[in-house]
């Protein structure tokens, strides 16, 4: 195995503002991925909550999608940044991205082993795709990013016209397994509900994938001109997309309910979820960046970076304490409680998370999963304690 003479980005070098945003997602992939709960298995119906029903708005409009985008902007951001660490030492990025792409799909295969939902190997697959793009001008990967999220609408209608996929025949290949008492049941089922609900879903496998590639590049951009390094120039954009995407992304969702009412076959021919998910994650990207050039808020930001520099680790926990929480391997909640409780459990874990987070920071260099990471695709070992 060929060994890179190059070093991971130090702590003391890596840049806040993107380490918060990180960790700003990972609150919304808990949120996420937790809320799923209340609703699965078989159907129970629960009295009408205000808070309930508050939630689940706010979350379908503020949460739901934005997180896994903006991670995946973050992505294509810091994907740049180690090629250039790579390339500065004179070495061939090829083989040592494609080595780190490899151990981040293990990674996400022992992930999807207790999340269904896991969109590491995503991330690791489409890092492959990003290689081909490393050579490409920044204009170029522009008008690739505009091309494909031109075309999602117009391509999300067509293959749901096309009816290749049933959701419910592809849940009786799994589901059944839900049930189970049993590890290895969940194991078989889980990385059964990724290969028949995502892997040949053409909606989440072509679909989800171009939107996912669109915002890796745009953060593969984003990071030829060191956007996050140079913030406070940019304050003025800033508040201008803020702005502009707050009302595209409200003015969208009114435009959307008043058209599914008046003319729902609209949607046949174009679906502008992705449109106004897009928008509404620039536009809280933007309004967090904007916030941290403020100056205030220090707190709040020392714990998304905390949760940001782990984000590996945490989303991982995340995955398999869902399990023993959730699932009848372990307490078996799903679906028995309101709403509100899936979503309060979701802050709970993220608020200990931000805990052990700082703690573990404070003694080691690296969170535990990245460390590893770091290892396999650096193929050397490095300090994990900090020195006293």
């Amino acid at each position: 195995m060929e060994k890179i003479a190059v070093q991971p980005t130090p702590a003391t070098n890596r840049t806040v503002i993107l380490d918060s945003l990180r960790g700003w997602a990972i609150i919304g992939v808990v949120i996420g991925n937790y809320d799923h709960f209340a609703e699965a298995g078989n159907k129970i119906e629960h009295a009408p909550n205000v808070i309930s029903t508050f939630l689940q708005y706010f979350i379908g409009y503020v949460v739901a999608a934005k997180s896994w985008t903006m991670l995946s902007l973050l992505f294509g951001y810091g994907f740049a940044l180690v090629m250039n660490n790579v390339v500065a030492k004179g070495k061939n990025p090829v083989p040592f991205f494609c080595r780190r792409m490899f151990w981040l799909l293990i990674l996400a295969f022992t992930n999807s082993a207790f999340w269904f939902g896991d969109v590491l190997k995503d991330y690791a697959l489409l890092g492959f795709v990003l290689l081909l793009f490393r050579k490409q001008s920044t204009k170029t990967i522009l008008w690739v990013v505009v091309a494909m999220v031109l075309l999602v609408p117009f391509a999300a209608a067509y293959i749901s016209y096309l009816k290749l996929y049933n959701h419910d025949e592809a849940k009786s290949h799994f589901m059944h397994l839900y049930y189970s008492h049993n590890w290895i049941d969940l194991f078989v089922m889980n990385l059964k509900g990724t290969y028949y609900t995502e892997m040949i879903n053409p909606g989440y496998a072509i679909i989800a994938h171009m939107i996912m590639l669109a915002c890796m590049l745009l953060g593969f951009a984003a990071q030829r001109i060191d956007f996050f390094n140079r913030l406070g120039e940019f304050k003025k954009q800033l508040k201008i997309v803020f702005f502009a995407t707050l009302l595209f992304s409200v003015a969208s969702n009114v435009a959307q309910s008043f058209i599914q009412k008046a003319n729902p076959d609209f949607f046949n021919w174009f679906k502008p979820y992705y449109w106004i998910t897009l928008s509404t994650m620039i536009c809280i990207l933007c309004g967090i960046c904007w916030l941290y050039l403020n100056g205030k808020m220090q707190r709040f930001f020392t714990s998304l970076q905390a949760m940001g520099k782990m984000t590996l680790t945490n989303y991982m926990m995340q995955s398999i304490l869902a399990s023993f929480i959730f699932l009848n391997v372990g307490l078996g909640i799903f679906n028995t409680k309101p709403y509100w409780f899936y979503i309060g459990i979701a802050l709970l874990i993220f608020s200990i998370q931000v805990g052990f987070s700082k703690w573990w920071l404070s003694r080691y260099n690296y969170g535990p999963v990245e460390w590893i990471w770091r290892q396999l695709s650096y193929g050397k070992r490095f300090p994990i304690h900090k020195k006293r």
